[in-house]
């Protein structure tokens, strides 16, 4: 699949829960496809019973789960050859969400090298008016083709 074919399924689903995902953690996530460019992504999330803590907000792990896999997802509009790993996610905890509460995760590569990818990605409550969790990640090239 190509890069234009990679960028195409995620676009059909615009608007809608991305079902087509190889993983079955995103499938779990349940992301609505806001946008998707070379390199960027916005997903929409509900913040299910099963991703909150015990005083009913977002759990940290689930956000920085989310965070991990939006990141990877934003990595396949590249049509690399070969797998990338996450080496560290630096995450800023904002504010909380709440369950049946809707967040927005965006991505953007900020710089693509041969071997290292630096990546962004902000997660916002529905209006924007509130940023959730930023965090900056950095990937390495595997030796895994795909």
């Amino acid at each position: 699949m190509n890069t234009s074919e990679q960028l195409e399924v995620l676009q059909s689903f615009m608007g809608q829960e991305f079902t087509a995902s190889p993983s079955p953690f995103m499938r779990w996530l349940k992301p609505v496809v806001l946008s998707a460019e070379r390199g960027k992504l916005s997903f929409q999330y509900v913040v299910r019973k099963e991703m909150a803590n015990p005083i009913g907000t977002l759990h940290g792990g689930v956000t920085a789960a989310i965070i991990d896999d939006i990141i990877g997802a934003t990595m396949f509009s590249f049509n690399e050859e070969y797998f990338y790993t996450t080496v560290n996610n630096v995450i800023d905890y904002f504010a909380p969400a709440r369950e049946s509460d809707v967040i927005i995760a965006e991505t953007n590569i900020l710089k693509k090298g041969r071997q290292i990818v630096n990546a962004q990605c902000e997660i916002w409550n529905e209006d924007r008016s509130r940023m959730i969790a930023r965090t900056y990640s950095n990937l390495l090239k595997t030796n895994l083709r795909k």
